[in-house]
């Protein structure tokens, strides 16, 4: 519908897998899933449900009828009451032993975390894809001379492979916090209305172990090792907010790498991969603008702050529930995954597209080179009798001059002044073998082959990034 509003999310940027997952078919879907295991757990528990109840409810977990779902919303003014009922004229023999003992919290924040956990594992997915697209970037440039930047005024020289782990670094550790997340993320189970399980005490006539074992059975059925220990009537707010916080760190590490390639290409040193038929601007047919790398920064921004929804909406929490987090969170959460989805697929995309001008590079340290090589120089020339601190001065006011003459447009030739000084006694020419690049990286080359072999097995789990048209 044009007519209507639509997220950019679903409509520009994020993948068809990730919004599918926060789609009303598969929440819905979920539901009626969750229904149909308490059922069944507690059947395995001894209630009377029989086998024929449990079949008709299988039968009919995926043909929601939206339409009565509506109509009966408009009524009651209760979405789980109206899909409740819906799934009852679906599967009418089983409508009287549905929702057993629940709250609308045991299939709405049930079917929230098993949707964040399929959600969290595409993002790891998505983020292993970037991290092996990186690593092979950094593996191809390891010893790719460079001018470093402190302060972005250039500085000693690295390596282009180097200056890539600094990006996967971020990466690596986003994953390692993914995967903490992951480890310890729990079903919330079937507690009641304060999370004291009272409804069950009286289901099982005061079993505790029976509740104990329908809990295991229905986190089980879903993929997770256990419940959370205690809760009210929710799961703990705080489960979001540790999500959109590892959400957000993916995007933190994203901008800083989409910032340093923006600057880079504004250098003319690195930029993104620009298709034949590509159009960087409908004024100026010459631009080739840092497209996804600016939209990376945009979209981090957004996720950067999101992540404050999840905090607030924790801290406000009253006792054993409210309903201020319901709004919030069917906007934050979903939208939070969406934009990490969408902002790891323009990673890895840039990163296996990244355009390296090796010219362009060169170019720019043999201007800085002089000045960066004259430590060696000064080393050289108190080696062959000169003053260190004399020779420290003649350095600072020759490379005062070069400036100086590069600023006014000029060409500057610190070499040739620094031998015309016989106070190092050196020729232009003794000074000019000082000037391989390779002898200033120091061990970048080095740090990034130790760091690649060290993630390895990280990148070798990650998928080829597919071009994105995005």
């Amino acid at each position: 519908m044009k007519d209507r509003y639509e997220t950019p999310f679903t409509a520009r940027y994020s993948s068809d897998e990730m919004s599918a997952l926060f789609s009303a078919d598969t929440r819905y879907r979920t539901w009626r899933k969750l229904w149909l295991a308490l059922a069944t757990a507690e059947k395995a528990l001894g209630l009377p449900i029989t086998d024929e109840q449990l079949a008709e409810m299988k039968a009919h977990l995926t043909d929601v009828d939206y339409d009565v779902v509506a109509a009966r919303e408009r009524e009651v003014k209760h979405d789980v009451m109206a899909h409740l009922y819906a799934f009852g004229k679906a599967a009418p023999t089983a409508a009287g032993i549905m929702h057993l003992g629940a709250t609308s919290c045991y299939v709405t924040d049930n079917a929230d975390l098993v949707i964040y956990k399929e959600a969290l594992l595409l993002v790891k997915k998505e983020l292993t894809t970037a991290i092996k697209a990186l690593w092979t970037f950094a593996d191809k440039y390891k010893a790719l001379p460079t001018l470093g930047y402190t302060h972005y005024q250039p500085a000693q020289l690295v390596t282009v492979g180097k200056r890539a782990t600094l990006w996967l670094q971020d990466l690596v550790t986003d994953l390692k916090d993914l995967d903490l997340l992951l480890a310890d993320l729990k079903f919330l189970g079937c507690r009641g209305t304060t999370g004291t399980e009272a409804s069950f005490m009286e289901l099982f006539e005061g079993d505790e172990d029976k509740i104990d074992r329908m809990n295991a059975m229905l986190a089980s059925s879903f993929g997770f090792r256990e419940c959370v220990d205690v809760c009210g009537q929710t799961y703990p707010r705080k489960t979001d907010s540790r999500i959109l916080k590892v959400l957000s760190g993916i995007a933190e590490s994203a901008a800083k790498f989409a910032t340093d390639i923006r600057l880079l290409q504004h250098d003319g040193e690195v930029a993104e991969g620009f298709g034949a038929k590509q159009v960087g601007s409908s004024a100026m047919p010459y631009k080739s603008n840092p497209m996804h790398a600016e939209r990376i920064c945009a979209l981090s921004r957004y996720l950067m702050t999101d992540v404050m929804n999840a905090s607030l909406t924790a801290s406000s929490q009253w006792f054993e529930r409210t309903l201020d987090d319901s709004a919030n969170r069917r906007i934050a959460m979903c939208e939070g995954f969406l934009a990490a989805d969408a902002i790891l697929r323009l990673v890895a995309d840039l990163a296996a597209g990244l355009v390296v001008n090796e010219k362009v590079i060169l170019n720019r340290v043999k201007d800085y080179l002089p000045f960066i090589a004259t430590e060696n120089i000064l080393m050289e020339g108190v080696k062959r009798g000169g003053d260190r601190q004399a020779l420290h001065e003649i350095i600072r006011e020759a490379s005062l001059r070069a400036k100086k003459k590069i600023a006014a447009g000029e060409k500057a030739d610190l070499l040739s002044d620094l031998a015309g000084d016989r106070a190092f006694g050196m020729t232009k020419e003794e000074m000019e073998k000082v000037l391989d690049p390779a002898l200033y990286t120091g061990r970048s080359a080095a740090q990034t082959s130790a760091y690649l072999a060290k993630i390895k097995s990280i990148a070798d789990a990650g998928e080829a990034p597919a071009r994105i048209d995005i």
